[in-house]
């Protein structure tokens, strides 16, 4: 099994490697560091020979992916984003979903840590979570495990904005699953600045991998999906309309980079530790 830690934390490898010291290198951790300035690589080092550590300074999570995928054979095999926590409990339990489990592909129960967040940031996320999309895909975990079969799916992966809205649109409801034996800890930006440029990054992949959208899948927030929402708890009337200001923000930044060509990566820094 290979973590391929995209951006440079180290919240995959010190925990894995300390819950399996005992019982042996049951995972194989490749850490990528794409583009990297901070100590990262030095951290991962510290554990010694049970993790791997490439270093790259082309500063492309698409890249660091195909890096670690060619770095390991091992299957099932699970990406972990960087700012993600997971425990080696869940990074099984993901592993036995697409191995005996028989799905191609799967992602954890999420876990939002908004500790330090403003309210605009929580009333969005509240919003969020409950998209369709959100609740029951692969959107927006930070964790995706694919077995061998599942793999060959998305073997090639091109160089869009959006990774996991085209991991998540590789396979059908059928095909994915959520585990609830494994919870992933996300940290959503700490400032709306930081929310936005996130959402804007995403309007961007939705524009991106509109045609390769399925009938009837639904990955960003429609007017009649929000209104359903709106319909079904009224008190949150002042969190959706936070969710469609900060929305539709992300999606007039994403129109104007795209006719000044100025598409970026668009890093959020304020939820890193």
């Amino acid at each position: 099994m290979a973590g391929a830690d995209t951006v440079g934390a180290d919240t995959v490898g010190a925990d894995t490697v300390g819950a399996d010291a005992a019982a042996g290198p049951l995972f194989d951790i490749v850490v990528v560091c794409n583009g990297c300035t901070d100590g990262t690589a030095e951290v991962a080092a510290r554990f010694g020979p049970a993790v791997r550590v490439l270093e790259t300074d082309i500063p492309s999570k698409i890249n660091a992916l195909r890096l670690g995928d060619a770095a390991t054979d091992v299957f099932p095999r699970i990406y972990v984003d960087a700012d993600i926590e997971i425990n080696a409990v869940g990074l099984r339990a993901l592993a036995a979903a697409v191995g005996d489990g028989g799905h191609l592909a799967a992602g954890p129960e999420r876990a939002l840590n908004l500790a330090g967040c403003p309210w605009l940031v929580r009333a969005y996320y509240s919003v969020w979570a409950r998209l369709p999309a959100v609740s029951s895909g692969l959107v927006g975990r930070g964790v995706v495990a694919v077995s061998e079969a599942g793999h060959r799916r998305i073997a090639v992966l091109p160089n869009v904005v959006n990774d996991d809205l085209y991991l998540h649109l590789a396979f059908g409801p059928d095909e994915r699953t959520v585990v609830t034996a494994a919870r992933a800890t996300i940290r959503p930006p700490r400032r709306v600045a930081d929310l936005l440029r996130r959402r804007t990054r995403a309007s961007l992949g939705n524009a991106e991998q509109a045609s390769a959208r399925p009938a009837g899948e639904t990955t960003s927030a429609s007017a009649r999906t929000v209104g359903g929402l709106l319909l079904s708890n009224p008190r949150q009337a002042p969190a959706v309309a936070a969710f469609l200001a900060i929305t539709a923000g992300g999606r007039v930044s994403a129109r104007a980079r795209s006719r000044r060509g100025t598409v970026g990566w668009l890093r959020d820094d304020s939820s890193r530790a």
